[in-house]
Protein backbone atom coordinates (compact mmCIF):
# COMPACT_ATOMS: atom_id res chain seq x y z
CA UNK A 1 0.00 0.00 0.00
CA UNK A 2 1.23 3.12 -0.84
CA UNK A 3 0.53 6.77 1.37
CA UNK A 4 1.02 10.15 0.17
CA UNK A 5 1.83 13.17 2.53
CA UNK A 6 0.98 15.61 0.21
CA UNK A 7 0.74 17.33 -3.64
CA UNK A 8 1.03 20.50 -5.62
CA UNK A 9 0.89 21.39 -8.83
CA UNK A 10 4.72 21.86 -10.19
CA UNK A 11 5.84 23.11 -13.51
CA UNK A 12 9.37 22.30 -13.71
CA UNK A 13 9.60 18.50 -12.68
CA UNK A 14 8.37 17.66 -15.98
CA UNK A 15 9.95 20.12 -19.09
CA UNK A 16 7.10 21.19 -20.67
CA UNK A 17 4.27 19.81 -18.55
CA UNK A 18 1.99 21.05 -15.86
CA UNK A 19 2.14 18.44 -13.51
CA UNK A 20 0.31 16.89 -10.09
CA UNK A 21 3.61 15.80 -7.99
CA UNK A 22 1.88 13.25 -5.55
CA UNK A 23 4.69 13.10 -2.93
CA UNK A 24 4.86 9.60 -1.40
CA UNK A 25 5.75 8.71 1.92
CA UNK A 26 7.55 5.51 3.28
CA UNK A 27 10.85 6.07 1.47
CA UNK A 28 13.02 3.27 2.07
CA UNK A 29 16.08 5.13 0.04
CA UNK A 30 17.75 7.44 3.43
CA UNK A 31 19.12 9.31 1.00
CA UNK A 32 21.98 11.78 2.86
CA UNK A 33 20.59 15.78 2.49
CA UNK A 34 17.33 14.60 0.68
CA UNK A 35 15.11 17.51 0.22
CA UNK A 36 12.13 16.14 1.70
CA UNK A 37 13.16 13.60 4.40
CA UNK A 38 10.05 13.68 6.09
CA UNK A 39 8.75 11.24 3.49
CA UNK A 40 11.30 8.42 4.69
CA UNK A 41 8.70 8.64 7.48
CA UNK A 42 5.10 6.35 6.41
CA UNK A 43 2.57 9.05 6.82
CA UNK A 44 -0.19 10.65 4.98
CA UNK A 45 -3.25 8.95 3.17
CA UNK A 46 -3.70 5.85 1.33
CA UNK A 47 -3.05 6.74 -2.35
CA UNK A 48 -5.26 4.07 -4.65
CA UNK A 49 -7.23 4.75 -7.42
CA UNK A 50 -10.45 6.91 -5.00
CA UNK A 51 -7.46 8.98 -4.01
CA UNK A 52 -6.47 9.72 -7.37
CA UNK A 53 -9.72 10.26 -8.86
CA UNK A 54 -10.87 12.59 -5.89
CA UNK A 55 -7.65 14.84 -6.86
CA UNK A 56 -8.18 14.40 -10.56
CA UNK A 57 -11.56 15.55 -9.89
CA UNK A 58 -10.47 18.96 -8.53
CA UNK A 59 -7.22 19.41 -10.50
CA UNK A 60 -7.84 17.14 -13.64
CA UNK A 61 -8.45 20.12 -16.10
CA UNK A 62 -5.52 22.54 -14.80
CA UNK A 63 -2.98 19.76 -15.00
CA UNK A 64 -1.15 17.49 -18.16
CA UNK A 65 0.68 15.21 -16.13
CA UNK A 66 0.76 13.45 -13.10
CA UNK A 67 4.13 12.09 -11.61
CA UNK A 68 4.55 9.72 -8.55
CA UNK A 69 6.58 11.83 -6.58
CA UNK A 70 8.85 8.10 -4.55
CA UNK A 71 6.82 4.56 -4.31
CA UNK A 72 10.19 2.85 -4.14
CA UNK A 73 8.98 0.51 -1.16
CA UNK A 74 6.59 -0.78 -3.72
CA UNK A 75 6.85 -0.04 -7.34
CA UNK A 76 4.57 -2.78 -8.47
CA UNK A 77 1.54 0.03 -6.77
CA UNK A 78 2.93 2.94 -8.87
CA UNK A 79 2.66 1.00 -11.77
CA UNK A 80 -0.43 -0.31 -11.40
CA UNK A 81 -1.93 3.35 -10.67
CA UNK A 82 -0.40 4.28 -13.55
CA UNK A 83 -1.77 1.89 -15.68
CA UNK A 84 -5.24 3.16 -14.09
CA UNK A 85 -3.96 6.88 -15.35
CA UNK A 86 -3.59 5.86 -18.86
CA UNK A 87 -6.92 5.92 -19.76
CA UNK A 88 -7.01 9.90 -18.21
CA UNK A 89 -5.67 11.57 -21.20
CA UNK A 90 -2.98 12.65 -19.00
CA UNK A 91 1.19 12.13 -18.92
CA UNK A 92 2.44 9.87 -16.05
CA UNK A 93 5.51 10.21 -14.57
CA UNK A 94 7.50 8.79 -11.47
CA UNK A 95 10.47 9.84 -9.77
CA UNK A 96 12.28 6.87 -8.38
CA UNK A 97 15.42 6.89 -6.13
CA UNK A 98 16.87 3.91 -7.34
CA UNK A 99 19.47 3.22 -9.43
CA UNK A 100 17.99 0.60 -11.62
CA UNK A 101 14.41 0.54 -13.19
CA UNK A 102 12.63 -2.15 -10.97
CA UNK A 103 11.41 -5.22 -13.11
CA UNK A 104 7.91 -4.81 -11.92
CA UNK A 105 7.71 -1.32 -14.07
CA UNK A 106 5.79 -1.41 -17.21
CA UNK A 107 7.18 1.39 -19.45
CA UNK A 108 4.16 1.38 -21.09
CA UNK A 109 2.12 2.82 -18.72
CA UNK A 110 4.65 5.88 -18.09
CA UNK A 111 5.89 8.93 -19.76
CA UNK A 112 8.90 10.01 -17.98
CA UNK A 113 10.75 8.45 -15.25
CA UNK A 114 13.81 9.70 -13.43
CA UNK A 115 15.98 7.54 -11.73
CA UNK A 116 18.61 7.98 -9.70
CA UNK A 117 19.63 8.49 -5.37
CA UNK A 118 20.72 12.08 -4.69
CA UNK A 119 23.86 12.43 -3.60
CA UNK A 120 24.68 15.70 -2.58
CA UNK A 121 28.02 16.24 -4.09
CA UNK A 122 26.77 15.67 -7.45
CA UNK A 123 23.67 17.22 -7.13
CA UNK A 124 20.10 17.78 -8.40
CA UNK A 125 18.47 17.32 -11.89
CA UNK A 126 19.83 20.91 -12.29
CA UNK A 127 23.32 19.78 -12.10
CA UNK A 128 25.80 18.74 -15.18
CA UNK A 129 27.07 16.47 -12.56
CA UNK A 130 23.75 14.90 -11.57
CA UNK A 131 24.30 11.40 -11.22
CA UNK A 132 20.28 11.39 -11.60
CA UNK A 133 18.70 10.72 -14.95
CA UNK A 134 15.15 12.03 -16.41
CA UNK A 135 13.87 9.61 -19.02
CA UNK A 136 11.07 10.45 -21.86
CA UNK A 137 9.85 6.95 -22.69
CA UNK A 138 9.40 6.26 -26.21
CA UNK A 139 8.16 3.14 -26.97
CA UNK A 140 10.32 0.41 -25.01
CA UNK A 141 13.06 3.08 -25.25
CA UNK A 142 14.12 5.18 -22.44
CA UNK A 143 15.95 8.45 -23.62
CA UNK A 144 17.80 10.28 -21.31
CA UNK A 145 16.36 14.13 -21.27
CA UNK A 146 18.24 15.08 -18.64
CA UNK A 147 20.01 18.13 -20.02
CA UNK A 148 16.57 20.18 -20.50
CA UNK A 149 17.37 20.94 -17.03
CA UNK A 150 20.87 22.23 -17.67
CA UNK A 151 20.85 26.19 -18.10
CA UNK A 152 23.09 26.69 -21.42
Amino acid sequence: MLRYADYDIVFQEIPGEVTLAINISGCPNGCVGCHSAYLQQDVGEQLDEEALGKLLDRYGKNITCVSFMGGDSDPAEVNRLANFLKNKNLKTAWYSGRSNLSEVIELVNFNYIKLGPYIEKYGSLKSTTTNQRLYRIDGTEMVDITSVFWKK
